[in-house]
């Protein structure tokens, strides 16, 4: 049997990072062709206080790295966030995806009432259940920089929709 906190991770980060490469494709495709320096979309933000849109993406897949290692009970992968192309992006969550396909279902049983402790050590330390953690905290967290990172490309004039932003389900 699959566990539910897996089915409820691995497969929907899957889903929206390989949606958000194939975005960044796009945007890629569409800086060529409409001339445009691709840091002009690369370092887009909405507002001055907002992460650019290459750390949108970083976020987005340290999350789904992040959530997935400690409800499998593995080591975090840690990545050095040097991103600064669109080909350093999609060479990011294509080392992404293979890490969470290497993480299996069995690795997450009973992870639900597992401990996980964010920012240990600090004032602002927290300790949640491991299904606080994901539905309360980690998944939010995923679906906020997603989602920011599709509307700085719709905002910038990509023509995405809701298909590319669900991708394949």
């Amino acid at each position: 049997m699959t566990s539910p906190m897996y089915t409820h991770s691995v497969p929907v980060f899957r889903q929206l990072l390989t949606a958000l490469k194939a975005m960044l494709a796009q945007a890629d495709a569409h800086a060529a062709a409409k001339s445009i320096e691709p840091d002009a979309l690369l370092q887009a933000r909405l507002y001055p206080d907002m992460f650019q849109l290459v750390k949108q993406v970083q976020i987005a897949a340290d999350f789904s790295r992040g959530i997935s290692a400690r409800l499998a009970g593995i080591e975090v992968p840690a990545y050095e966030g040097k991103e600064k192309s669109f080909a350093d992006l999609d060479a990011l969550l294509a080392r992404t995806l293979e890490f969470l396909d290497s993480v299996k279902s069995a690795q997450f049983e009973g992870s639900e009432t597992k401990e996980i402790v964010l920012r240990p050590g600090t004032p602002k330390e927290k300790k949640l259940s491991g299904q606080a953690y994901l539905a309360n905290y980690g998944l939010p967290q995923f679906f906020f920089h997603v989602t920011t990172a599709y509307n700085l490309l719709r905002h910038n004039g990509l023509s995405i929709g809701k298909r590319d932003y669900m991708g394949a389900y």
